[in-house]
This record gives structure tokens, sequence and C-alpha cells, in this order.
């Protein structure tokens, strides 16, 4: 029958040691030091007192965390994947496999190869020479100020 008292545990009884019972005076916690004592916490890494690996071992590098994650597309690829009167932009980019990546990133065109086509090109930057073919081929190059991750984009 359903009675409150017959109702199984919602938590299982802890294992208590220290406390007496039939492992002996240690209660399974071996002889004396560190570990037999309550309440201690060692950290994974430490060595029982030895210079630890993480502080022998020599530190390279540097990690700059202000960089910015600058994805470059020529003018020739333009030329090929995309035709006359065409926005591009960074969906477009993605969306044709020229970019690929889920954070977020600038785009920089830059002038390498002919422009033929009158493209509107919107990106993060521009050299120069791509301002200048854009130009002469009728398109319009338009700065993008904003940085947009391709995950928020909705």
């Amino acid at each position: 029958m359903f009675r409150l008292n017959n109702l199984d545990k919602l938590t299982k009884e802890r294992k208590r040691i220290g406390r007496g019972g039939d492992r002996g005076g240690t209660s399974g916690k071996g002889h004396k030091g560190q570990k037999s004592r309550s309440g201690v916490k060692i950290r994974a890494s430490f060595e029982g007192g030895q210079m630890p690996l993480s502080r022998r071992l020599p530190k390279r590098g540097f990690n700059n965390s202000f960089k910015k994650d600058v994805r470059i597309v020529s003018l020739e690829v333009l030329e090929t994947k995309f035709e006359a009167g065409a926005i591009v932009d960074r969906a477009s980019l993605v969306e044709k496999g020229i970019l690929k990546g889920k954070k977020s990133f600038f785009v920089k065109i830059l002038g390498n190869g002919e422009l033929s086509k009158n493209l509107t090109v919107q990106a993060d930057m521009f050299s120069k020479s791509a301002i200048e073919a854009i130009k002469k081929a009728g398109g319009t190059p338009q700065l993008v100020k904003e940085i947009v991750s391709d995950s928020s984009a909705s």
C-alpha cells in the first residue's frame, strides 16, 4: 500500500568515514599525512611540494587578445563568383563558400586581379587599388562599420 513511511528515499545515504565501524582505527584513510585529515582539498596539479610541471616548462610566445580576425577576398574571386549588378556582402560571401567560419570577423577586399563587372561591394576594409578598380568597373564600394558574427545573424 502507498504510504509516506514506505516511500523510497530521494537521496542515498552518504558513506561516513572515520566514525568507527569495521574498518579499524584509520577507517580506510591510511596513517597520518595530509590526505588523512578532514577538509583537505589537493588540486590536480599538486606534486607534493616538487616544482609543478606547468612551472618547470618554458613559456613561449604571446597571445594578443585585441587581434582582429580579418578575412581577405581578392577582386579576381569576385569576378569569377558574382554576376554583374550583384550585391557583395558578408552573407553572400559565406553563402558562395568564399568565406568560412562561425566566429565574428572583418572582411577586407584587396585589388588583386581585374574587375570588369559593376558590383556593389560592402566590406569592413578596402585597399586603395580595390576601391579604384571597383569604381573603374562602374561599381560602388561601401564601408560597413559594425562587426557581425555569423552565429548571431538571423
